[in-house]
């Protein structure tokens, strides 16, 4: 990527232009939080430059410093060279309406789970008694701790296998000053959990099949595989926390999980189970919800996959 003499370029407008055509040109993908190059180039751009997203604007016509242009092409670059996603480049993330620090030992957040949390889980939930959450495989902690702040009285447990993401879920919880009703534990699915029990579960494991890791694009493949890959047909962990789910649960809860692309797979394991796949006003899709009384109902079929 030939970096433009300074002469040429100007004004942000000229940088956010041309990064995004540098963009095109690298055929890089866009899947994490932006979803084309434009965005993702002004994004870039006000980064570099320590500004917000809500600039306005007439400021894009404003010019560069020297310094500037130097910080600005160097961020676009890394993004071209390295293919580097762009929250990994910045260190931030948003997800459901609030920032999170996130680094490449977790997934960058993009659930659409966060559409589910701004409406409190309704109709599955009844917001006033739910008292204790649970987000199951955590990484930066941002849909347990979206939880927390949907549900003022509960306190929610960030749980993960891994040290070096429950460090950034604890680094998100002090961000946000939820040290009071936020924790994170180390758990390996539910071992670790000292037997607690839930309103709500919630999880995005690891679901990715064998051969479809084998065609993500090169951006996926700088986030943790820990937190990507589920055995060959992706169904390793969520066969777990199916298996385990009826003892984690308080009457009247739910388990909310997010499978992606692998859902048919899911489907053709568990034929008998009545998913309900849940549907999203700004995209997304792969979200089921199963309540108490269905896994515990399927209890045995969830434990005769685990053999």
């Amino acid at each position: 990527m030939t970096v433009p003499e300074h002469d040429e370029l100007f004004t942000l407008r000229d940088w956010v232009r041309w990064g995004a055509s540098r963009f095109g040109e690298a055929e890089l993908f866009f899947g994490h939080g932006t979803d084309n190059a434009l965005d993702e180039a002004l994004a870039l751009v006000l980064h570099a430059l320590h500004l917000g997203h809500d600039l306005p604007a007439d400021y894009l016509d404003a010019r560069l410093t020297s310094g500037e242009r130097a910080a600005v092409a160097a961020l676009l670059q890394a993004r071209v060279q390295q293919r580097l996603p762009a929250a990994y480049l910045t260190g931030e993330a948003r997800f459901g309406g609030l920032d999170f620090f996130v680094d490449r030992h977790v997934l960058i957040p993009r659930s659409p789970i966060a559409e589910l949390i701004e409406d409190g889980f309704a109709p599955w939930l009844d917001a006033d008694p739910v008292t204790s959450v649970l987000d199951l495989g955590c990484g930066s902690g941002c849909i347990g701790i979206a939880c927390a702040f949907a549900f003022p009285e509960a306190l929610v447990d960030l749980s993960d296998v891994s040290l070096a993401a429950l460090e950034v879920a604890t680094r998100n919880i002090e961000r946000h000053g939820l040290e009071s009703r936020v924790r994170a534990l180390r758990a390996d699915v539910y071992d670790g959990l000292d037997g607690e029990r839930y309103d709500l579960i919630v999880s995005n494991p690891p679901y990715v099949s064998t051969d479809a890791m084998r065609q993500v694009p090169a951006e996926y493949r700088h986030e943790p595989e820990l937190a990507l890959k589920g055995g060959d047909d992706g169904m390793d962990v969520v066969a777990c926390i199916l298996a385990g789910g009826a003892d984690y649960l308080r009457p009247g809860g739910i388990l909310v999980m997010e499978v992606g692309a692998s859902a048919e797979l899911l489907i053709a394991r568990y034929p008998e189970v009545p998913f309900l796949w849940l549907d999203f006003q700004r995209g997304g899709d792969g979200v089921f919800v199963l309540t108490l009384e269905q896994l515990e109902d399927y209890r045995d079929l969830f434990e005769r996959h685990l053999e």
